[in-house]
């Protein structure tokens, strides 16, 4: 009997130290950082639970699943739109969005992250449906604003902040991808053109542009060229004039200067006929006075080749 009341005493002790084990583990709790719990006492909403350590009332205190506090995001599969112009895009959206208020997000929802989907997609369907297939294309910002404001405003009171609404991807259909590449290659085609002909008009105008300063400025150089070759032949002109009037030159000098420069009226090889100007005699008769040494009297006829009058003899 010792041994059978011994063993009684040892299995309730054990069940004992089983039940404080399960008392204190069901009593004592540590919430992680960025975490929060929502406590039920009998079925009702008691208390929400802060990071750190808490004691609960074992067996009437029923902690709930914890709750991420930290921004989430969510990949929502793509879904299929219907544009203005009935066309039927695909869009993938990313939600970004952060769990403010546990007590909200647990009792006036069933399934956030469901709900949070499914008001993205008919959102989106709104938006996009008010607009065509070119707008939605290059219309990203104001449909990222858009759905932000409707989400932002529905989840509210779910207890769920949405900061962010993403577009990763809008796909139009291959027919419509198709087309639209045709018409950038068209469009970079003429773009190309333009920039093709606007680059050789440019380099006809600056070509005549500078052919026309080359004419300017070798019509200048030749302007200049002219007038100091007129200005240099002045001035020789001058020092010849003013060399013969400091040497005093006769007539006799002049005229055999004259009949020296003749000779130069025939030179070059397109010269048939050489005129002999009427100065000519004058300018023997010079010479002849020269040589001979009178000067004859006009009246008398005498030439260059007249004998000179004898003198009679005393």
């Amino acid at each position: 009997m010792d041994n059978a009341g011994g063993a009684a005493v040892a299995i309730v002790l054990v069940v004992l130290i089983v039940f404080v084990i399960i008392v204190l583990v069901r009593s004592v709790r540590i919430i992680p950082q960025a975490r929060a719990g929502v406590v039920e006492r009998l079925g009702k909403y008691q208390r929400t639970l802060n990071p750190g350590l808490t004691i609960l009332i074992p067996f009437v205190d029923r902690l709930l699943p914890l709750l991420d506090l930290r921004e989430q995001v969510v990949s929502f599969p793509p879904q299929p739109v219907i544009t203005e112009d009935n066309l039927v895009v695909s869009i993938d959206t990313v939600v970004y969005f952060q769990v403010t208020d546990p007590r909200a997000a647990t009792y006036e929802i069933a399934n956030y992250i469901q709900a949070v989907e499914q008001l993205t997609t008919t959102t989106l369907r709104n938006v996009v449906g008010g607009l065509n297939l070119e707008e939605a294309l290059t219309s990203r910002d104001q449909i990222n604003g858009q759905l932000r404001g409707v989400l932002d405003e529905a989840t509210g009171r779910w207890g769920i902040r949405v900061s962010r609404v993403e577009l990763k991807a809008i796909d139009p259909p291959h027919s419509i991808q198709d087309s639209m590449e045709k018409q950038m290659r068209a469009e970079r085609d003429r773009r190309a053109a333009i920039l093709t002909a606007e680059g050789t008009k440019q380099s006809a105008i600056l070509t005549a542009e500078g052919q026309r300063q080359a004419s300017i400025l070798a019509a200048e150089g030749d302007a200049k060229a002219a007038i100091l070759r007129a200005d240099g032949e002045a001035q020789a002109i001058q020092k010849v004039f003013d060399a013969i009037h400091k040497g005093n030159p006769d007539q006799k000098l002049l005229a055999y200067q004259y009949l020296q420069t003749l000779p130069k009226l025939a030179e070059g090889s397109s010269n048939k006929l050489w005129i002999i100007p009427s100065e000519v005699g004058e300018a023997l008769k010079g010479i002849g006075n020269a040589l001979g040494g009178t000067n004859p009297d006009p009246r008398s006829g005498g030439g260059l080749f007249d004998e000179p009058e004898k003198q009679p003899q005393p």
